[in-house]
């Protein structure tokens, strides 16, 4: 069955969803702030809006993937989406944003007389692309049952985690193993050039001991071992530096708020925010390893035949 989804945030994750359910035979109308977002989009087969309310007016479906949690409000508010979408209009929230702000989200939704779902997503460009995300819902049973049909096109699991806010407190939990995971793996392949030990020689026992993990075997943070990884392309996102930083911050609030004890958590939200308002600014998040080794005396990075 034909859906007719409003788009809105047609960035480096937003724009591949959206073409993806185009290619599935749904008509998507989009809107982004970025001109070259909304172009790149159109060509892939979207239809122009001239605002987020007018493509949520005709819409079955509203899916959302913007930067944070105060733009998602913005656009729910007075006027807003909620105000232009026909009464029962499916509001999908992709974005990653503080539970709280989700919660305020489902609230200002079910108001106005919508349906609701927070399906914030894990995999990266590379899984909006090839339609491999997996995705973590919060809301009613109905709502995930109706986004199904879609999120199925855009990625190949979803998991409905349960009630409002759900999906958002899945998602910082995953990024924060993934953030501790990749700092743990980069400190071992310093530790390894420390040792004389060869990039593919750890890579070759650890992939297939009790150290595999996605971070070494999918997203390996150093050259070679796994060509597919951001490393083999000088660190170009993946998943960029500044949007783990975002994740793993939100992790740290949530972390505070509720007095949990998460000493190796707060500390990759760290030095991640270091990273990325430094030289891990325009670079994947696996790069954090050029700053562990830089930060590591008297270690050498056989690639680039300096000293730190």
């Amino acid at each position: 069955m034909t859906t007719t989804v409003a788009f809105v945030g047609l960035g480096h994750m937003g724009g591949p969803m959206a073409a993806n359910l185009v290619r599935a035979g749904h008509r998507v109308l989009g809107h982004d702030l970025v001109e070259s977002c909304l172009s790149a989009a159109v060509a892939n087969g979207v239809e122009r809006a001239g605002s987020a309310a007018e493509a949520a007016s005709a819409a079955d479906a509203v899916i959302t993937m913007l930067p944070a949690g105060r733009h998602v409000l913005s656009l729910y508010g007075p006027e807003g989406l909620l105000a232009a979408a026909r009464p029962g209009t499916l509001f999908v929230d992709c974005s990653t944003i503080d539970v709280a702000d989700s919660r305020a989200a489902h609230a200002a939704a079910e108001a106005a007389g919508h349906r609701s779902l927070d399906a914030p997503v894990s995999g990266g460009v590379v899984g909006a692309e090839a339609g491999t995300l997996t995705f973590m819902a919060g809301g009613e049973e109905a709502a995930f049952a109706a986004a199904e049909p879609l999120l199925s096109v855009m990625g190949r699991k979803a998991v409905h985690c349960g009630a409002a806010g759900a999906g958002q407190a899945a998602k910082i939990c995953n990024n924060m193993i993934l953030g501790v995971s990749m700092i743990a793996v980069s400190e071992a392949f310093v530790l390894a050039e420390s040792l004389g030990l060869s990039d593919q020689a750890l890579y070759d026992v650890a992939s297939a001991a009790s150290g595999q993990c996605w971070a070494l075997t999918v997203n390996c943070p150093v050259p070679g071992p796994v060509p597919a990884s951001p490393a083999n392309r000088d660190y170009r996102p993946g998943f960029a530096a500044p949007l783990m930083a975002k994740d793993l911050g939100l992790a740290a609030n949530a972390v505070r708020a509720g007095g949990v004890e998460a000493e190796l958590g707060l500390r990759a939200a760290e030095l991640y925010a270091r990273f990325a308002e430094g030289a891990g600014a325009d670079q994947d998040f696996s790069g954090i390893v050029r700053a562990i080794r830089a930060a590591s005396a008297g270690t050498t990075d056989p690639r680039k035949g300096v000293t730190a």
